[in-house]
């Protein structure tokens, strides 16, 4: 497993690291904690240390927690997420930040989650949502101050609107960030444009999430494709979406000469090419998912010609909305 430095942290991270909200048995359908458990103990085997997970994912930051004091051998770097105060993703024009993340709140979620995950400390703290709106005001940046100072946290960062890398630019630039959670996919590359060039001069970590566009960049969504009852896939996958999806994805197949089932490994790779990224969080529910994504951190790249075909396939939609 290669690393990668975490901005100007000091810290290094896995090339691959472990997105841990499928595991958490809520918003996805088919998890269960003793292959959950497996899997994330198979990605700590294969070099992976970094592994994102949040107060709003089920069961996620206690299964994980549960596994990084089983190795406590080995160093794993934990990321969590503070929910917004008023739950309302993604933040709407016009909040104060007193109705999203006060001062108070961050510190009672923190306190919630450094119980239930057994630890004494995360790596680093995300916003849930963010607006720049919030940049300069609230008692936000004075509480994470006091959280680092405390030894509770080590990093700050955010987890930016799902397809909007505009939302932080105004903080990545303000110096108090330490890294940025973003989608970033061969579908959409909208971060590469500014944010990723912003993250860079300012030594800003990029922790980049939905590499495979929640299973659409796997080859395996096709017009056919159902979900269990509950599950969140069926409302992202709705109507004639997985049909869209089969038809991009055919297209990129045909115009890299791959197979369709290896689609994922090219999308991985394709947000690895860019080296401001620092780490990709890839889901991963099952063993077999771990060592398939693991096995992309070889040190080999996409050629030029390749990521010329892959920029072609750019498609700006929202199927979160």
């Amino acid at each position: 497993m290669r690393c990668r430095a975490l901005g100007r942290s000091g810290l290094s991270v896995s090339e691959i690291g472990y997105g841990a909200w499928g595991i958490g048995e809520s918003a996805w359908v088919g998890a269960t904690e003793s292959e959950s458990v497996r899997a994330l103990h198979r990605a700590v085997e294969l070099g992976v240390n970094f592994v994102d997970t949040a107060r709003g994912y089920g069961e996620s930051e206690r299964i994980v927690g549960r596994v990084v004091r089983e190795r406590s051998g080995d160093e794993v770097l934990v990321a969590t997420k503070v929910p917004p105060k008023n739950r309302m993703w993604p933040a709407p024009e016009g909040i104060d930040p007193a109705e999203t993340f006060p001062g108070e709140h961050i510190r009672e979620s923190l306190e919630t989650s450094l119980r239930v995950s057994g630890l004494d400390h995360f790596d680093v703290l995300q916003f849930h949502v963010w607006s720049d709106d919030w940049v300069g005001r609230g008692d936000w940046l004075e509480t994470i101050t006091t959280l680092k100072q405390e030894g509770k946290i080590r990093l700050f960062g955010v987890s930016v609107n799902d397809h909007r890398p505009d939302s932080a630019l105004a903080l990545v630039r303000s110096g108090a960030l330490d890294s940025v959670q973003v989608i970033y996919n061969v579908f959409d590359q909208a971060p590469a444009d500014e944010l990723l060039p912003a993250c860079a001069e300012h030594g800003v970590g990029v922790i980049v999430r939905v590499p495979l566009d929640e299973g659409g960049l796997t080859g395996r969504i096709t017009a056919g494709t159902t979900f269990p009852e509950g599950d969140w896939r069926g409302r992202y996958f709705r109507d004639d979406r997985p049909a869209q999806v089969e038809r991009r994805v055919a297209a990129i197949a045909a115009d890299l000469g791959v197979a369709t089932d290896g689609i994922a490994e090219c999308a991985l790779r394709f947000v690895l090419s860019s080296p401001e990224v620092s780490t990709v969080i890839p889901g991963m529910r099952s063993v077999r998912n771990v060592e398939r994504n693991t096995a992309v951190s070889d040190g080999r790249s996409l050629t030029a010609a390749q990521l010329a075909v892959l920029s072609r396939h750019r498609w700006q939609r929202n199927f979160y909305s």
